[in-house]
């Protein structure tokens, strides 16, 4: 078995198809053929099933394809680091990030970062739940995960700052003329909430409950640029992180009180090389706290 086997098969998985694998990887159709019918006569079980949608891994193929992800991102990190020179960085950086956090700071500093390092290739994956990362951290396919800090958190995490929460509201919503929303004055307003899974929903029901707030939910949604427009249209109002908020919007936002915000950790793989510690310095460096970023009504 290669590598190379390893990432033909991994392209198949994620394009559902030998033909847009062949065309994601630059490479003629046979030879991606030939690459996975050899890795399965090797491993002597089927990889993918053949489906009215397109080709799907088997049992089998998913328990090797998530292997197969762990083995070719070592391989890549550990290309990266043998080619890290003074002003070289070459290879992936594999980041997640759990949806809602650093929505502002993290693109800065994956910026700073490109700009520094042009030949390093970022992919970044936006997690719904702080579970989910930490199996992908357990997997050893991440490099570095950016979440909130919770009683799990690794001794070893990283503290970057605080997001601080704030409410959404729609045009012409009466608390649009306070500086902060007293979140006891929202009683029997309907929410724009998030998957019942999710961590922002969580923090959503906490809040709600310390606050003696009986939700009405108007809507699920599972991103927070969905949620901050549906409130901004009226359908209910919504709590996100500050940094979500788009410019556009910001007239339509207000701080709450009782101040809602969480601490926000950086993780590292324990062998970190330079392009992690790199992203982790930029990550310092960029501001967190978002309390005076909305300015006070006049």
């Amino acid at each position: 078995m290669s590598l190379r086997q390893f990432e033909y098969a991994l392209a198949v998985a994620e394009e559902g198809s030998v033909t847009a694998a062949a065309e994601l990887l630059h490479v003629a159709q046979p030879s991606v053929s030939q690459q996975i019918r050899g890795l399965e006569r090797e491993l002597g079980v089927k990889l993918f099933a053949r489906t009215p949608t397109g080709l799907v891994p088997t049992v089998a193929g998913r328990a090797f394809l998530r292997e197969a992800q762990v083995a070719v991102s070592a391989a890549r990190r550990a290309r990266a680091t043998a080619r890290a020179g003074a002003d070289e960085l070459v290879g992936e950086l594999v980041v997640a990030v759990q949806m809602g956090f650093g929505a502002r700071q993290l693109p800065g500093a994956l910026g700073a970062l490109r700009r520094r390092f042009p030949r390093l290739e970022v992919t970044v994956f936006e997690e719904p739940s702080s579970a989910e990362m930490e199996r992908l951290g357990r997997r050893g396919v991440l490099d570095l995960a950016l979440m909130a800090a919770c009683e799990q958190s690794p001794d070893d995490a990283h503290h970057l700052g605080d997001e601080e929460f704030v409410v959404v509201l729609g045009a012409g919503h009466r608390q649009l003329a306070a500086d902060r929303v007293e979140l006891r004055e929202l009683e029997g307003e309907p929410w724009v909430r998030f998957d019942r899974d999710s961590a922002l929903d969580g923090v959503l029901t906490g809040v709600l409950r310390d606050n003696e707030l009986t939700p009405t939910t108007a809507a699920r949604v599972s991103q927070t640029a969905t949620a901050v427009r549906w409130a901004a249209h009226g359908l209910g109002v919504t709590l996100v992180p500050a940094s979500v908020v788009p410019s556009d919007h910001e007239h339509l936002v207000r701080p709450v009180l009782p101040v809602v915000s969480q601490p926000v950790i950086a993780v590292i793989r324990h062998d970190a090389g330079p392009a992690e510690s790199a992203l982790l310095e930029l990550l310092r460096q960029e501001t967190w706290h978002q309390s005076a970023f909305f300015a006070p009504v006049s």
